[in-house]
């Protein structure tokens, strides 16, 4: 077993495939209070220089973050796009974020996510985003896409985000 600094555990994502529902559970702690981590998910121009993995550019087409709200971004890379679309079912500023999430590429597959923030005090913070797909082929298709990497990379810009004095969210 190799030993890790308290830094390097604390910024580690969890991701777990649920074996007993068709969901998929992501636990991530950031060095941000709620605030910025919550303005950082719902302000499109932040959303786009985060989201998906590293070399993919984001294309906000809509973002209605609000109660019953709607969201479509296209993700590019090597002149290939995949789209995204959902709406938010329920968003409490700094705590929750609910929503639907479907690639356009398999528009039956629709997920029903929920962003919990968690304020751990010392200016920092748990996330813990669930994704309940309808069949645990979808969810095993969930993960297989790629998601870990994405979830990952994407993180990692978002601590960037996150640590930028001035320009960073607010």
């Amino acid at each position: 077993m190799t030993s890790t600094s308290n830094d390097t555990r604390r910024r580690e994502t969890q991701i777990v495939a649920d074996p007993d529902l068709p969901l998929v559970r992501i636990i991530r702690e950031f060095d941000a209070p709620p605030e910025k981590v919550f303005r950082a998910h719902t302000d499109p121009e932040l959303v786009a220089q985060w989201l998906g993995p590293n070399g993919m550019q984001n294309r906000i087409d809509e973002w209605d973050c609000r109660n019953g709200g709607s969201w479509r971004y296209v993700a590019m890379r090597d002149g290939e796009e995949y789209g995204f679309r959902g709406c938010f079912h329920e968003v409490r500023p700094n705590e929750l974020i609910v929503q639907t999430f479907t690639f356009e590429g398999f528009p039956e597959g629709v997920a029903l996510e929920k962003l919990v923030l968690e304020d751990l005090g010392n200016g920092r913070t748990r996330l813990t985003a669930t994704s309940l797909v309808d069949s645990f082929e979808g969810r095993d298709a969930f993960v297989a896409s790629g998601m870990e990497v994405g979830v990952n990379e994407g993180y990692a810009k978002l601590d960037e985000l996150l640590a930028r004095p001035g320009d960073g969210p607010r």
